[in-house]
């Protein structure tokens, strides 16, 4: 027999004498409670038959998809990878595959992509979000589908749902004290392009209110549409025009490469012409100058964390859950 005749569930299950259930197990990866040697009958008929199941095929024969969706806002941010394998590390051990979108730091993409995960009758949803409106989520709560928000704060997100973040604006409101207290007059930061729900929102609110409270001045330069030319002119400017001793800091850790190489161009050096911190955790930014002053996320735990609360859910057959605020660690280095 060959695929083009199109072999069926039911024939694999008639061939290999066993119901469709078995064979439905076998095929996603779930083998509890079940002989060896039936496991390998039926393996052994799925590869003489050449059956090939369609997704669509063998959601219709379980009442679950064994398939989580996961939206993360941009996917080229090697942060966002790492969030989303912290999620795999755990589901995939729990016999789950996932299905990863990318919303590009859009809320209409966003919406079109949960459209999708809804129709693809997914077990659960992990989202890093791009709206700050909860009503973009809601229908996976009327479906009573496992919901977890992650890495990014949704204004009115109801208390019961899930959620796992780091305490940005408390971590920055922390660095705003410390560079008072090593003598600087000045912050600034350099923020990316950002969705609306953004991270770098309460980090910067964070670093805001520790200016106001310590007698220093806040300023942020806007990436949004512009290249290192305009970001390097705009910098120069504005760096110019404070006085007393300025702190840099990178609200987005790509940012950071944009800022080295600024620096290098203008002869800047840290930390005698002016201090400088990054987020996120870069391993190599310890070999820069004498290492850079970080404030270190762990973004596969913070994964770890979210896919255990869908699990539980999942497990439960509710859609509650409770909030996690993952510590965000300060790296003091000489950069300061």
């Amino acid at each position: 027999m060959t695929m083009t005749q199109h072999i069926t569930i039911t024939e694999v299950a008639k061939a290999a004498g066993v119901s469709v259930t078995t064979v439905s197990r076998i095929l996603n990866g779930h083998y509890e409670k079940m002989r060896p040697a039936t496991r390998r009958r039926v393996e052994k008929t799925i590869r003489n038959l050449n059956f090939v199941p369609t997704a669509s095929a063998q959601r219709l024969r379980q009442t679950q998809s064994y398939v989580i969706g996961i939206l993360v806002g941009d996917i080229s941010n090697p942060f966002s990878s790492l969030l989303a394998k912290g999620i795999d590390d755990v589901l995939q051990g729990a016999g789950y595959d996932i299905l990863l979108m990318n919303t590009n730091n859009s809320i209409d993409t966003e919406a079109r992509a949960l459209e999708r995960l809804y129709q693809q009758r997914v077990d659960g949803i992990i989202v890093q979000p791009d709206s700050r409106q909860f009503s973009q989520y809601e229908l996976a709560i009327k479906n009573k589908l496992p919901l977890v928000v992650v890495d990014r704060e949704v204004d009115d997100q109801p208390q019961t749902i899930g959620k796992v973040t780091s305490a940005n604006r408390d971590a920055c409101y922390r660095l705003g004290r410390i560079l008072s207290q090593r003598g600087y007059n000045n912050i600034l930061t350099i923020s990316a392009h950002y969705a609306e729900a953004s991270g770098q929102i309460p980090r910067i609110a964070g670093l805001k209110l520790a200016a106001e409270d310590n007698g220093l001045s806040y300023h942020n330069i806007e990436t949004r549409g512009h290249n290192r030319r305009w970001l390097a002119k705009t910098f120069f400017k504005q760096f110019n025009a404070l006085g007393g001793r300025t702190a840099v800091v990178s609200l987005m850790g790509p940012v950071l490469f944009d800022l080295l190489s600024i620096f290098k161009d203008l002869n800047l050096t840290f930390p005698t012409d002016l201090g400088l911190v990054s987020f996120d955790d870069w391993e190599w930014s310890q070999y820069v100058g004498d290492g850079i002053f970080l404030l270190k996320q762990d973004m596969e735990l913070m994964g770890n964390i979210a896919a255990n609360k869908l699990l539980t859910q999942i497990k439960k057959g509710d859609n509650t859950s409770s909030t996690t605020f993952l510590p965000v660690e300060i790296v003091a280095r000489h950069s300061l």
